[in-house]
């Protein structure tokens, strides 16, 4: 990761993670797993030392503990004790499975009852930020935009992803990935170096309009300024649709600011396709993508329902023969990594992705691990942890 593009997330969790964001003792105590709260209590009793964690998960991810530390920092100030962490990997790097992400040296009392929030913050952001990573790199041409919003239990949760799909992005750019713009609300838009979230609108505004075409009308009244992004498959006439806004406001159209958003649902193909039709899209545009053998998910993301390779191509098609050739194709549902290297076999004319889908699907892959490897500087660790003393033997030698 580049110097300017890791501080800019510095900066945004620097606005997000101010000395306010903590928790009381009571709150921690509250939350942690019990054992960790009468471990605290037993060592206050006989005596406090200072240990060593190594932090670590049982698959390849993307180191992105950032906002873990800048919380560790704020209990820290809060409850005045001190704390070193060393990194085996630097933030944005790619870390392969149970290699520890970094060693964490403190007080055993303080530490202790923190463990389960740290790993709450550390395991599922490491992981989403592999998959923005991989997503990005899949399509290195196409600009992502974050929506992961909806799809999160909370705000706590919603800024987790947006940090770690930033941290994931600027490592896929450190590689000549375009990555993530931005993302879809203000909270987190720091996060990507903008000052608000992006999008237009949603199906609900089409529905109250009664039409697409009126709907793009209503949009440009009350928002000249913008970029005309329109939803078109509400009534199931996704090229007919976007031909028709394209034919209202021509002079956005020749100047690539009307963009079509494609997010036809599963159940049906895009407009005049089926599958027939869709192979023989592909056959047109991207000659052998469909020869070869595919999985039942390959086929369905290139030729099936919903916003597919063909879909995508039919309605760069459709754009083209009428003349406008500049006008843009963002696409929505179900872009995860799979997908997005579906896209990339197929050579799909995407502009835009709009993806939530970078939110780990499996969360018991998310789950983080940290062990005691060493008390008072005496390296010690439970029989089959052996090798993270290994590591943190050649960590302290430079290897």
């Amino acid at each position: 990761m580049s110097g300017a593009r890791h501080l800019g997330i510095e900066r945004a969790l620097d606005q997000a993670f101010g000395p306010h964001k903590s928790l009381t003792e009571s709150e921690i105590a509250a939350r942690t797993d019990s054992y960790f709260n009468r471990t605290r209590d037993i060592v206050a009793h006989y005596g406090d030392c200072r240990v060593t964690y190594a932090f670590f998960i049982r698959r390849p991810v993307v180191a992105a503990y950032g906002l873990m530390q800048r919380w560790l920092e704020n209990v820290a100030q809060k409850q005045g004790f001190d704390f070193e962490i060393v990194p085996v990997f630097e933030e944005g790097a790619w870390v392969g499975a149970g290699e520890p992400l970094f060693y964490l040296t403190g007080s055993f009392t303080a530490l202790a009852p923190l463990e389960t929030l740290l790993l709450q913050k550390l395991g599922a952001a490491c992981v989403a930020a592999h998959n923005a990573y991989q997503m990005a790199l899949a399509l290195p041409h196409v600009a992502f935009l974050a929506m992961e919003a909806r799809h999160c239990a909370g705000f706590e949760m919603q800024e987790m992803m947006a940090y770690a799909a930033a941290v994931g992005s600027d490592a896929a750019k450190g590689e000549g990935a375009r990555g993530f713009i931005g993302n879809a609300n203000d909270a987190t838009a720091a996060f990507f170096g903008i000052e608000h979230g992006l999008g237009t609108m949603p199906h609900a505004l089409i529905g109250y309009a009664g039409s697409t075409v009126r709907a793009a009308e209503m949009y440009r009244e009350v928002f000249p300024d913008d970029a005309l992004t329109i939803l078109v498959d509400y009534f199931g006439q996704e090229i007919t649709d976007a031909l028709a806004v394209c034919r209202r406001f021509p002079d956005l159209a020749s100047q690539g600011r009307i963009n079509v958003r494609l997010d036809t649902h599963g159940g049906r193909f895009l407009e005049t396709l089926d599958p027939q039709s869709s192979y023989a899209v592909l056959e047109r545009h991207t000659p052998g993508t469909i020869r070869r053998y595919r999985s039942d998910r390959e086929l369905r993301d290139l030729v099936g329902t919903g916003v597919s390779a063909a879909a995508i191509w039919r309605m760069r098609e459709a754009l083209n023969e009428e003349g406008f050739e500049a006008v843009k194709i963002i696409v929505s549902s179900g872009f995860g990594i799979e997908k997005c290297m579906a896209m990339r076999d197929a050579h799909a004319p995407i502009d835009v992705v709009g993806s939530g889908s970078f939110i780990p699907s499996q969360w018991n892959e998310t789950y983080a691990t940290a062990d005691v490897v060493a008390y008072e500087g005496v390296p010690r660790v439970k029989v089959g942890r052996e090798f993270l003393l290994t590591q943190a033997e050649a960590r302290r030698k430079g290897q």
